[in-house]
């Protein structure tokens, strides 16, 4: 299981990259948007907490699947993380085109692409050996 070293290095990594957005939407709900120059104003905070519960699940799972060996567990838990940031990224961009000017959602969009093209590289299958075909 050498072989995924690289992804469950990655996998916590995540973790501590999710679990560190828990705790900026969790704390400080509107810090986090503001920086893109999107205002929460206290009422929206909800949608804040529950983008924290949903990256707290992420961190979670990431965490989980660095200790795991199993080859098909890992790959499942990597290509999770690919749908997640995936439909973030498409969503962004959706927000993003009709702000142009907003340079921190485009940063951000390119920030999950390299997030999600890791994943995909370290979670490839190995190419099969003369011996195994």
């Amino acid at each position: 299981m050498k072989r995924f070293g690289g992804l469950r290095k990655l996998l916590f990594i995540h973790g501590l990259a999710t679990l560190a957005a828990v705790v900026g939407l969790t704390v400080s709900p509107a810090a986090i948007p503001a920086v893109a120059g999107i205002h929460l104003d206290p009422g929206s905070y909800l949608m804040a907490y529950l983008l924290a519960g949903a990256e707290f699940g992420l961190s979670f799972l990431s965490f989980g699947g660095c200790r795991l060996t199993d080859a098909r567990g890992l790959r499942l838990i990597a290509y999770s993380c690919i749908v997640f940031h995936g439909t973030s990224a498409l969503l962004e961009a959706y927000v993003a085109y009709g702000q142009r000017e907003n340079t921190v959602l485009w940063i951000n969009i390119a920030v999950r692409i390299v997030i999600i093209a890791l994943f995909a590289f370290f979670a490839r299958p190995a190419a099969k050996s003369a011996s195994e075909s």
